[in-house]
């Protein structure tokens, strides 16, 4: 059992504090409190965040209590981001729009009924000016500063807002009211963890478990995996999208992949890498860990119909024998009319791609009209039936 839940960690702190506390759980016959922190920042939930969900369903399956806890107060005052400059901070609207899809998405992997879902907006909001010092007062400014970006920041003459200072404190006293065992989180958030051990311990609580799970790189291949990268795998991603973005990961993440996102037993995780390493098309290999994270999030039939779909639309040479979208000319004329810039036709038919995105994808050849590679963003082009163009790798579409 611990061997399990020991399983892809990569940070434990302190070492081995795992065992401790089970055997505290055991004794004292009472499950462990397991806190995962979200702020409703975006709400759609990626195979990024699946890394963490899936360790919380190992402790869940045991019998241990899952809180969920959604920032809800700490949203609206802005998180720093680990970059140079803080994140914004959200209104109430934005935030409840936000967490009302979490719920549906988590019960992709954790079994929700049995999951505490907790908002810090209820404790947060009753603190006064005064309790607020007092809370401060547990934590040095020297003790903030070795958080690696603070750190990094302050040496590059970077500004840093006394609101993104209080931020770690804030998450630290949400351990307190929880009285969580264990914190989990991803390795950046190692810092905001450790701070709600030291800041129970100031409560005269025993301080929490951190255990930091491996941050998973997006398609990229080189950032960790995040909606503001557009980079990622989402839950809720239909089936031929998730399988075709899983089929373009750069080879060198296939190992990762396996480890993290599949729910392939431990041999067949070994035999899927030993394969690569021995030189195996990497393409076949992505093609199981594909239909792999179709079946976890649809279905098996769903994932059969996925690689069916990808060999048909992606390894069939011919341009004309794909499966075009359909998109109504009524429709396209009304918003476009009968002539456009293809910028912005093909900003029309991929909204979530910015159109400075766009543009790059024109220039590196990625979009085609009629089989024929358009290298011009500006280029004015008629639009009428059957008029067929391919935008980037997996999307087709056709006036009709």
């Amino acid at each position: 059992m611990l061997t399990d839940l020991e399983e892809n960690i990569e940070i434990m702190l302190p070492k081995n504090g795992l065992r401790s506390k089970l055997q505290q759980s055991k004794e004292t016959g009472h499950p462990l409190v397991i806190k995962l922190g979200f702020d409703p920042t975006a709400p759609d939930l990626h195979l990024g965040h699946a890394v963490v969900l899936k360790k919380l369903r190992q402790f869940q399956e045991l019998g241990h209590e899952i809180v969920v806890l959604i920032g809800s107060f700490t949203a609206r005052i802005g998180d720093p981001t680990g970059k140079n400059k803080a994140r914004k901070p959200l209104n109430q609207e934005k935030i409840a729009n936000n967490t009302a899809t979490y719920i549906a998405q988590l019960a992709k992997i954790i079994d929700v009924s049995k999951t505490k879902v907790v908002f810090n907006g209820d404790w947060l909001d009753k603190l006064d000016f005064a309790e607020v010092i007092q809370l401060v007062s547990k934590v040095t400014v020297a003790q903030l500063m070795q958080r690696h970006d603070f750190h990094r920041r302050y040496t590059d003459n970077q500004p840093i807002a006394m609101h993104e200072l209080i931020y770690p404190i804030l998450q630290g006293f949400d351990s307190v009211h929880i009285k969580s065992d264990i914190e989990m989180g991803g390795t950046d958030q190692l810092f905001n963890c450790a701070m709600g051990r030291q800041i129970q311990e100031s409560f005269n609580l025993d301080p929490q478990l951190v255990l930091c799970m491996p941050l998973l790189r997006g398609l990229d291949g080189k950032e960790k995996m995040s909606k503001s990268l557009h980079n990622t795998i989402g839950l809720l991603d239909e089936p031929n999208e998730m399988f075709g973005k899983a089929m373009s990961i750069p080879d060198s993440l296939i190992p990762d992949y396996i480890d993290l996102t599949t729910d392939f037993s431990p041999t067949e995780k070994k035999v899927l890498k030993s394969r690569v390493e021995l030189g195996e098309n990497p393409m076949e290999v992505k093609k199981l860990i594909a239909h792999n994270l179709v079946a976890q999030y649809h279905d098996l039939e769903a994932a059969a119909a996925a690689l069916d779909f990808f060999a048909k639309q992606f390894q069939q040479k011919s341009f004309d024998d794909k499966k075009f979208e359909e998109i109504s000319l009524q429709y396209i004329n009304a918003q476009l009319g009968t002539v456009a810039k293809l910028v912005d036709l093909c900003h029309f038919l991929k909204k979530d791609l910015s159109k400075s995105a766009i543009r790059r994808l024109i220039a590196e050849g990625a979009v085609q009209i009629d089989s024929n590679k358009c290298l011009d963003a500006d280029l004015c082009v008629d639009l009428g039936i059957g008029f067929k163009i391919k935008l980037g790798k997996r999307s087709f579409f056709k006036i009709v």
